[in-house]
């Protein structure tokens, strides 16, 4: 027998074993369980009786997010398709109803579900998908783009480089992302430019989302002294890259040596207090913070694991390594379920848009985690892509969360594997040339009145 087919084959039988064996829907009950209805009936608005609940409403929302038809037409189409199938009385295909629903439906209701599930899937897995036992957060931020009206430009507006008219609203985005299973723990916003709108800002307004044993994962904007202070007042390690003016000046020969290119060394707190900071916490922090600096290939880490015997050098360099999950994560966000540009026209649904994009996100998750633990490998192992496009045709040809469906939709989402690639590198440029259009620097409207009276310029060579 050909050896690929006989181990499909062995996982398959594994699968179903556990499934019939052990409870096979732990990650999968998370949604139904009784905390997470009583987190959802708490954030419900009042309401009488609709056609668009609030969870249906959100259910559609979800199904939005995560179709590559996106418009509030097609989500309504559908329902009234699945109520002409269902032998129910077919609703009408208008969408003002259902717009109506979405702006009804409470941001705080989407962003308690979107912790809930991100804190349950993470407190559920097991320790072997743990970094020596520990969990381990990324923590990364990326821009997210929305329409150009008005009301998005007021409350986000666009860069200062690009002139009115010729860019679009940005908002900013830190999230925190369990490593062991790539749910997003929880998510700041704030405005790409003004006050308030940093990613360190936007860190220190979820830190409460980290718990004592956690170890905290990111790059080189990160690694600050006040950050790394009070990670560890939090009991929760840091590991971050060395950011560049202080990495110039590193000196492997100063401090006290704990290996090759390995030490310990003292950060002198800054003499300035910064401007967030109050006066009683800037006094508050001690004036030398201890610290640990090592080489790790082309890169130097700061961390607050001290020990090499605890936490070895290679250990932390493999760590590290595993840091890029979180843009693979942001990619998968952004990307593959279409985050990128939002649809919605004012800040307040655009908003609420972007929670929804990341609840649908942990839900794929939530069933790559079970997948995962059913077929006895890693969440990161498997296809977020994949999953997804599984997700959608058992949907679309009405699973109904039977055992038997169940258990062969993760059977199917094990089967796909991603490649192991550490350390890759990629150029940031892209093969496919752009279609010979000039790009447009002049306002719309301008624009269209130099096209009435002069008619289209020729195109680019």
């Amino acid at each position: 027998m050909n050896p690929r087919r006989q181990t499909v084959q062995h996982q398959q039988q594994r699968i179903r074993h556990h499934a019939s064996n052990s409870d096979a829907y732990t990650f999968f009950n998370l949604l139904t369980g009784p905390e997470l209805l009583e987190s959802v009936e708490s954030s419900l608005p009042e309401h009488r009786e609709r056609l668009f609940p609030p969870t249906e409403t959100l259910s559609m929302f979800l199904a939005q997010a995560m179709n590559a038809d996106r418009s509030c037409q097609h989500a309504v189409n559908d329902l009234s398709i699945k109520r002409l199938c269902g032998g129910l009385k077919p609703s009408s295909t208008y969408t003002g109803a259902y717009c109506k629903a979405r702006k009804r439906l409470p941001v705080e209701m989407v962003s308690t579900l979107l912790r809930h599930t991100g804190c349950s899937i993470s407190d559920q897995a097991p320790q072997s998908w743990r970094w020596m036992g520990r969990p381990v957060r990324l923590v990364d931020g990326t821009t997210i783009t929305m329409p150009d009206t008005a009301a998005n430009q007021a409350a986000y507006p666009q860069s200062r480089g690009q002139k009115a008219g010729l860019g679009f609203p940005l908002c900013r985005m830190v999230g925190i992302v369990c490593l062991s299973s790539g749910a997003v723990l929880d998510a700041a916003l704030g405005r790409f430019r003004g006050k308030g709108g940093d990613e360190q800002t936007l860190l220190r307004s979820m830190l409460d989302t980290l718990s004592r044993g956690d170890i905290l994962l990111g790059d080189a904007y990160y690694a600050t002294y006040f950050l790394l202070y009070e990670l560890r007042c939090r009991g929760v390690d840091g590991v971050f890259e060395q950011y560049g003016a202080r990495r110039r000046s590193t000196d492997f020969r100063r401090g006290q040596r704990l290996g090759s290119r390995d030490h310990l060394i003292e950060l002198q707190k800054p003499p300035k207090r910064p401007a967030w900071m109050s006066q009683a916490y800037y006094e508050q922090a001690p004036e030398r913070l201890k610290v640990r600096e090592l080489k790790a290939g082309e890169k130097i880490l700061v961390t607050t694991l001290h020990c090499p015997k605890q936490a070895p050098k290679t250990a932390l360099k493999s760590l590290f390594k595993s840091r890029w999950h979180v843009e693979l994560d942001l990619r998968n966000i952004k990307t593959t379920l279409g985050l990128e540009m939002l649809s919605c026209k004012t800040p307040a649904m655009a908003v609420k848009e972007l929670w929804v994009y990341l609840l649908a996100h942990n839900l794929i998750r939530l069933i790559m985690a079970q997948s995962a633990l059913l077929a006895d490998c890693l969440p990161r192992e498997l296809s977020f892509k994949h999953s997804l496009q599984l997700w959608l045709a058992w949907r679309q040809y009405g699973g109904l969360g039977e055992d038997d469906d169940m258990s062969n939709l993760l059977m199917l989402i094990a089967q796909k594997r991603v490649g192991n690639r550490p350390g890759r590198t990629e150029p940031r440029a892209i093969k496919r040339r752009p279609k010979p259009y000039p790009l447009l620097t002049k306002a719309r409207t301008t624009a269209r009145a130099e096209v009435r009276k002069n008619g289209h310029p020729k195109k680019v060579k």
